[in-house]
């Protein structure tokens, strides 16, 4: 069996309670948009919108992280995001193509900290901490791989976490013209934001990183069997799981 670098992080939803998070491990040989991909997996983001990671700058030899403001021309974040025909860099960020950047090559120890951000219209951040780095013995087909976690995740297009929020609160209350509204936009009777399914998501894992990999990169349009994936039409252990 093949060695490979086996990253592992903790990511959790920024501005919600209850929190929703999730520790996972992934393959170093991903890209950082493949680490991108799986975040969306773990926290129910559907591949619609544009996404990217930031990272501040430590200045460690400063004794005043504000003073970093005094020193001309420095570059105070780092932002991996996919190429756009108008991406604009801002004069104190240094910019990466998720795409063309793997894991391995990027020289971090714990604790490393980024910032995931989906949808720059409903603003989802989810905060992303790098844990550890070993060589395992392992089938590259069982990365990447959730280990544990808590809540659902979040809706698309609700409207950000206050969206999310007045959602559940809707749902909870299981009447009123909020809660009628929800439900006929969902299509469901009932929301469980406290709903974890470990199984599942190992299994979304292995399936839709590489049809979000495929819409974002390649400009494939998903086929009806992905998107049934996407929206969990299937059931475990049966043959629409297939490939």
């Amino acid at each position: 069996m093949a060695q490979h670098l086996v990253y592992r992080f903790y990511a959790e939803l920024s501005d919600f309670e209850p929190k929703i998070w999730r520790r996972f491990e992934i393959n170093g040989n991903k890209t950082m948009a493949e680490l991108g991909y799986s975040l969306m997996v773990l926290f129910e983001m559907e591949a619609s919108h544009l996404f990217g990671f930031r990272e501040q700058i430590d200045y460690l030899f400063l004794d005043d992280p504000q003073k970093v403001d005094l020193i001309p021309n420095v570059k105070k974040f780092v932002r991996y995001e996919l190429p756009i025909d108008e991406t604009y860099v801002r004069e104190d960020e240094i910019f990466y193509e998720a795409d063309q950047i793997r894991l391995s090559r990027i020289n971090r120890e714990a604790p490393w900290n980024l910032t995931f951000e989906d949808d720059y219209g409903d603003r989802w951040e989810v905060n992303v901490s790098f844990e550890s780095c070993e060589k395992q013995e392992i089938h590259a087909s069982e990365l990447p791989r959730v280990l544990e976690g808590s809540g659902y995740g979040i809706v698309e297009d609700v409207g950000g976490v206050m969206g999310l929020h007045e959602l559940v609160t809707a749902y909870s209350k299981r009447r009123g013209q909020a809660y009628e509204m929800y439900k006929e936009w969902l299509g469901h009777e009932s929301f469980d934001i406290h709903f974890f399914d470990k199984d599942d998501l190992n299994f979304r894992l292995k399936k839709l990183p590489r049809i979000y990999k495929e819409c974002y990169e390649y400009g494939y349009e998903p086929t009806q069997r992905s998107i049934d994936l996407i929206s969990r039409k299937y059931q475990i252990g049966t043959d629409t799981k297939a490939n």
